[in-house]
């Protein structure tokens, strides 16, 4: 087999789609509703079933249910807020860092 045919029978890499926080809601209920697995609602809504148990596993650590140590999704948001905050403040140092080397080296 070709390099080519080859390629044409590897399952074809799938188009990364956003959802809305409400369909990821929504998603995860009819697993926990339904009975179902997440891989059976996977297929039934077209997605991949590692999204569909990620959605579940988040919300069950944002229902308070989830391992010790897990972050909510306010405290992931908050922590990513946290951390570009202070790249920008290191940024910002290292500016006046510099700009007060030269001032110095210019008297």
């Amino acid at each position: 087999m070709s390099h080519m045919e080859d390629a044409k029978h590897r399952k074809a890499r799938r188009q990364r789609r956003s959802v809305t926080d409400e369909f990821k809601a929504a998603t995860v209920e009819l697993v926990v509703s339904s009975g179902m697995t997440p891989g059976q609602i996977a297929r039934e809504l077209d997605l991949t079933e590692t999204a569909v148990r990620s959605w579940v596993k988040q919300a069950r650590v944002d229902g308070g249910k989830g391992p010790v140590g897990a972050l909510t999704k306010a405290e992931k948001e908050e922590l990513a807020r946290l951390r570009k905050e202070n790249r920008e403040i290191k940024m910002d140092r290292e500016i006046l860092r510099r700009t007060a080397f030269f001032a110095k080296d210019q008297s």
